[in-house]
């Protein structure tokens, strides 16, 4: 175990965990909402420090992010354990799991393969990656440990990327934001009613603000996700509010991914998202201002390229996560001379 940072002790003998927005009050021998912290002896501590569920050599196009640095892999790693309980997730195998609520946590430490933070940088660039992408379950709850990998990162001339529900803290982000280039960050709809359903959280504002402090304070590049799911968060006007606070709070050029979802889980009952609807949220975005809003989940749809906005040419063309054509000289597009955002 490794003792965790960013936590209160209380008058009453309890903790308060402060690296997420749920901010668990603690009790002895007891683990907050995601499972993996625990308080014992006065001090809390983390269970999954250089612990790795998953990891894999990706793309930068899996998370997805489009405008940094297109065709570049990434070692993408996750570990156990969520703050979210999402009922479609589909990396609940990992994700839903609590390892302390098991009655000798340590132990279950073992259906994991420990890493260390240098052992992840070397092979990171053992593979050739661009950086290293901190994905697959809620990577805030695993702060302890990108905290170090992140730092070793800089050092070695790698990239970081997080792959998050962005609901850490403010003092979170305080911590690691001088160790992040990018962040992919789920907007998951945008009313309390969807956020309840969906993530089971009472207020979405503080993730609202956690993404403008990213982008606008600490230049983080962030790119919005939207999973867009039938009867949870699919009406037009909730797809709107999301597009319309991406550009008065981000600004037009923000890639904004809305996403096809499939059936699975506690939500094996709903269909598909029809592509119909996708295409009705990507003219939504594109009527609020957005310069380029993506379909996701739809191999070979003209919504995955990435256009021009000044003369409307194909400047990227992909199909899932492989990329065909680049019409690109430096960040400016081919064609007409106009820069692109982002990082390429």
């Amino acid at each position: 175990m490794e003792e965790a940072i960013l936590y209160t002790k209380l008058s009453d003998g309890k903790v308060q965990c402060n690296v997420c927005i749920k901010r668990c009050v603690i009790k002895e021998k007891n683990t907050g909402h995601c499972g993996t912290r625990i308080y014992r002896d006065g001090k809390l501590y983390s269970l999954i420090y250089g612990v790795v569920a998953s990891w894999a050599i990706s793309p930068i196009e899996k998370k997805p992010m489009y405008h940094f640095y297109p065709g570049s892999l990434w070692l993408s790693l996750g570990s156990y354990g969520c703050n979210f309980r999402c009922p479609g997730c589909q990396n609940w195998d990992i994700s839903h799991v609590q390892i302390g609520k098991n009655k000798n946590p340590e132990k279950k430490l073992s259906f994991g393969e420990y890493v260390s933070p240098e052992e992840l940088i070397k092979n990171a660039i053992k593979h050739n990656c661009k950086g290293i992408s901190w994905t697959y379950n809620e990577p805030s709850i695993w702060i302890e440990y990108i905290l170090d990998g992140a730092r070793l990162a800089k050092e070695s001339g790698l990239l970081t990327n997080l792959v998050t529900n962005g609901s850490m803290t403010e003092e979170a982000l305080e911590i690691i934001s001088p160790y992040l280039d990018s962040m992919r960050i789920d907007l998951k709809g945008f009313s309390q009613n969807t956020y309840k359903k969906i993530a089971h959280i009472k207020e979405f504002y503080p993730i609202l603000n956690l993404i403008k402090k990213a982008k606008n304070e600490k230049g983080i590049f962030v790119e919005i996700i939207t999973n867009v799911i039938p009867e949870y968060n699919d009406k037009e006007n909730e797809l709107r509010e999301i597009a319309k606070w991406i550009k008065e709070n981000l600004g037009e050029e923000t890639p904004w991914h809305v996403t096809r979802f499939f059936p699975y889980l506690k939500l094996s009952h709903l269909t598909e998202t029809p592509i119909i609807n996708l295409e009705k949220a990507r003219e939504i975005g594109r009527e609020a201002g957005l310069k380029y809003v993506y379909l996701g989940n739809v191999p070979g749809h003209p919504g995955e390229n990435t256009y021009c906005p000044e003369c409307g040419r194909m400047i990227i063309q992909r199909f899932s996560l492989s990329l065909f054509e680049i019409n690109l000289n430096g960040n400016k597009c081919y064609f007409c001379g106009n820069e692109i955002h982002g990082k390429f």
